[in-house]
């Protein structure tokens, strides 16, 4: 279990865009980093929407905001285009990144069991330590509940 003020778990993944993004290159940056359970789906498309709609307001923050799921790069592009999204995607494919910040977890539809993600939500500060997190996300109001934390995170510094 991760905790507050630890150093954030190091990740490279392949973006929406065919680059590699690496939390080492983002120092001096704030970060957003969401993981999300799978492309285009409802909760998933109403938090990605709701941070393109909010971007410009952690951009003025210095803040990255990254999506992460188990998806290969290829469907990442398609979201990302469908909704027009403001931030880059990350492929988690072999669920790394995933379990080294422990959103997977045990999930349960139709009565059957299988392991997957947890959307959860990371803060990370301009040094690299995890300044708040949120497990078991509600997609509405979230994306606020984020911004209104990182500003007053901002404001003590």
């Amino acid at each position: 279990m991760l905790k507050l003020g630890q150093t954030a778990p190091l990740f490279s993944l392949q973006s929406d865009e065919g680059e590699k993004i690496s939390l080492a290159d983002l120092k001096g940056k704030n970060v957003v980093l969401y993981f999300y359970p799978k492309d285009d789906t409802p909760g998933c498309t109403i938090e990605a929407q709701d941070f393109t709609k909010r971007i410009k307001d952690f951009e003025k923050l210095n803040c990255v905001i990254l999506g992460v799921s188990r998806d290969e790069v290829a469907s990442h592009c398609r979201f990302s285009e469908k909704y027009n999204l403001a931030f880059n995607l990350l492929a988690d494919e072999s669920g790394e990144t995933c379990k080294a910040y422990d959103v997977i977890k045990e999930k349960s539809m139709f009565g059957k069991k299988y392991l997957g993600i947890d959307r959860s939500t990371f803060l990370i500060d301009r040094l690299g330590k995890i300044a708040h997190f949120w497990c078991c996300v509600n997609v509405k109001g979230h994306v606020d509940e984020v911004l209104t934390t990182l500003t007053e995170i901002e404001r003590r510094s």
